[in-house]
């Protein structure tokens, strides 16, 4: 047992001396759990506890952990073919059954896929497309990208103008110019009356309008804003949206990173309202984030623009990894486990049984809203029910009880949104997680809150 707590010890030094993690500040890292192994939805530390993983590790791990299909998948590969470059005059079988794969459970008007290797690489690859397309129709003023208050596309630099969360802002400014932000349709902080759906689509109108529609390329929208707040649109929003982009010609671009490949209880969110992107970002849940890869799906329309562009005029992006086989085989392997064992129809049958769990926590005086769709949902923390004021600072208490009950529980804190933002606890249990453990996500949750209270 010594030599587990010295090597533990060490090896946390080391962490501390040589490695820089995502959002980092040392005193958020100063007592990090150090992950050692995991299987289902429960993670084990370095000192041997286990907890229960109620985000899918990073909103990305679909299946579940330890599967040990796809670690076979991806030896099998690299053993047969590590790597190749897929720049044009070269392809791999994998990634050619992927595209072919994903293009054939995407929206029906979708041609063709792009590989990349993340989230924020896929939207920075949208964004491109988009600009793409109408330098190549004529229109090289069309540049400009709308999207939504609470949204998150990522934080490299045009994925981070686009998000519109003001602390991955503040030390990277200024942001990537012709970038802008509308209000989201996001019901509970809905002022007025209104139909939150139509007056979000109308405020993505009225941008449209006032910037001029021959400067915007595009609109970029989370069918369900995740790291937002797990804000869930209301119907209205993104029929209206389809109309709004058509009548003045602007592209959609659906951002599925976390709502693709089943987390909605569809394979990809934009179903639910029956409503066709012209383009659609992935990554997270293609491989379940056993090995990383993302992607850009594009519709027949831009396809056919890409096809038949003269030489001087190619679609000039590239990335030294996209079409990766070894990543490619594991997605196609994440799929056939996702098909074979329904895990979509699960997410859709589990999530509802999951949130009516964490509706039994709204008698709870500082619970504003239970809200969600699928494998995904939120808690909305409030300060006063009446007035909806936003609680700021209780969700921090509230992740750090579950901790010590055993649950990892993700907040989207006050200070991470623009005004009226308050602390949402936000879950993404994997698909796969059994009931008893999402009746103990709800168990814990509930103790968490009054205890922090």
């Amino acid at each position: 047992m010594d030599d587990v707590v010295s090597y533990d010890e060490s090896l946390a030094a080391s962490d501390q001396r040589h490695l820089i993690h995502p959002l980092h500040h040392p005193k958020d890292h100063a007592n990090a759990k150090i992950f050692v192994s995991a299987q289902g939805a429960m993670l084990r530390t370095a000192d041997g506890r286990e907890y229960i993983d109620s985000l899918s590790a990073l909103w990305n791990v679909n299946i579940g952990h330890g599967r040990k299909e796809l670690a076979a998948a991806a030896a099998a590969q690299m053993e047969k073919l590590d790597y190749a470059s897929a720049y044009a005059g070269y392809s791999n079988e994998p990634a050619i059954k992927l595209a072919e794969r994903i293009v054939g459970l995407a929206y029906d008007n979708m041609s063709a896929v792009y590989f990349t290797t993340s989230g924020a690489e896929s939207n920075e690859s949208a964004f491109k497309f988009a600009r793409y397309h109408w330098k190549r129709l004529g229109k090289p003023n069309k540049v400009k990208v709308i999207s939504r208050r609470y949204g998150y596309h990522g934080v490299t630099l045009a994925a981070m103008s686009a998000t519109s969360l003001p602390n991955y802002h503040k030390m990277f400014g200024p942001t990537v110019p012709e970038f802008l932000q509308v209000a989201p349709p996001y019901p509970y902080r809905w002022p007025g009356n209104g139909d939150a759906g139509i007056g979000a689509a109308e405020a993505v109108e009225e941008a449209i309008l006032q910037q001029g529609p021959d400067t915007v390329a595009a609109i970029i929208a989370e069918p369900v804003q995740g790291s937002g707040g797990v804000i869930v649109p209301p119907p209205t929003y993104f029929p209206k949206l389809r109309e709004i982009c058509d009548k003045y010609d602007v592209l959609l671009i659906a951002d599925e990173v976390i709502t693709g490949f089943g987390r909605t209880g569809q394979w990809f969110g934009m179903g639910h309202w029956g409503v066709k992107p012209d383009l659609m970002s992935f990554a997270k849940g293609v491989t379940s984030g056993y090995l990383p890869l993302g992607g850009v799906v594009i519709s027949k329309r831009l396809h056919d623009v890409i096809l038949d562009a003269p030489a001087d005029e190619k679609f000039m992006h590239a990335a030294t990894y996209s079409g990766h086989p070894v990543c490619c085989a594991v997605g196609l392997a994440n799929i056939d486990i996702m098909d074979k064992e329904g895990m979509v129809e699960r997410a859709k049958v589990q999530g509802d049984r999951f949130r009516a769990g964490l509706e039994t926590l709204s008698s709870l005086p500082c619970v504003g809203e239970v809200r969600g769709i699928g494998m995904l949902a939120a808690i909305e923390l409030v300060e006063d029910k009446g007035s909806r004021a936003p609680a700021k600072g209780l969700g921090a208490k509230v992740v750090a009880q579950a901790m010590d009950r055993g649950l990892l529980l993700r907040v989207r804190a006050a200070a991470d949104g623009p005004p009226p933002s308050g602390d949402v606890l936000v879950f993404a249990p994997p698909l796969s997680t059994p009931e008893a453990t999402l009746d103990r996500i709800v168990q814990i949750v509930g103790e968490s809150i009054q205890a922090a209270m």
